[in-house]
């Protein structure tokens, strides 16, 4: 099977051009705010950020794992929004205490990610502005779903998602909630997001931490 990304940061590259090339108005934005999701995101949106000469910041989300599967999502939440899959509830036989239980670890997880990496940063503010929201892939799309309802409440003038890689029928589940959509790969096919790329070892939190202050250097050179 090809693995056309080498890795995250050629991955973002190639996204950014993409932008640039099918939402050329991006260019001329001044309102424009790339939101990464950690930890995997976060080098693409780095890679979006530089190439727009946008301020790059994240969307925290954290994936809601079945107990004893934690990979199979049962949905997803961030600081502003509960995505739930109901489907895998049902068929897992989830009950709501258990669900409880998995939000409290994942709400806790959203906080000690946000002190890390942000400290006491205050949140961007996203009303009427273009919102790009980066990640390394979509799978069953739980966590990107999320991410899109939690900016969609603070309205923005527009969202676009941007990733490498997702199958369509998973795309086709965001129509409704952005305003476009630029993937660069989209398989009928589909495994899991790291089997198309040569590399797609794990972040940590210090990785992410040098990035986001590379982030903010480059934008302080902007205002320099």
């Amino acid at each position: 099977m090809m693995t056309p990304f080498p890795n995250r940061v050629a991955a973002g590259r190639l996204l950014a051009e993409a932008l640039r090339s099918s939402l050329p108005d991006l260019l001329e934005r001044e309102d424009v705010i790339v939101l990464a999701l950690p930890r995997g995101g976060v080098p693409l949106g780095l890679e979006v950020a530089r190439a727009l000469h946008a301020p790059l910041d994240l969307m925290l989300v954290r994936k809601l794992g079945v107990p004893g599967h934690r990979e199979l999502a049962m949905g997803a939440i961030t600081s502003g929004a509960r995505v739930l899959n109901t489907d895998v509830i049902q068929s897992c036989g989830i009950s709501d205490e258990a669900l409880e239980a998995v939000a409290r670890e994942e709400q806790a997880e959203l906080e000690r990610r946000a002190r890390r990496y942000r400290g006491d940063k205050p949140w961007p503010a996203l009303k009427d502005r273009c919102v790009i929201l980066v990640d390394d892939g979509i799978a069953t799309g739980a966590t990107m779903e999320a991410a899109a309802r939690a900016v969609r409440v603070q309205q923005p003038a527009a969202i676009v998602l941007a990733v490498p890689v997702a199958p369509p029928s998973t795309l086709d589940r965001f129509t409704p909630l952005v305003d476009r959509i630029v993937c660069l790969m989209t398989p009928e096919s589909f495994w899991a997001i790291g089997a198309w790329y040569q590399d797609f070892s794990q972040l940590n939190d210090e990785q992410v931490i040098a990035m986001m202050r590379e982030a903010d250097r480059l934008q302080g050179d902007e205002r320099g």
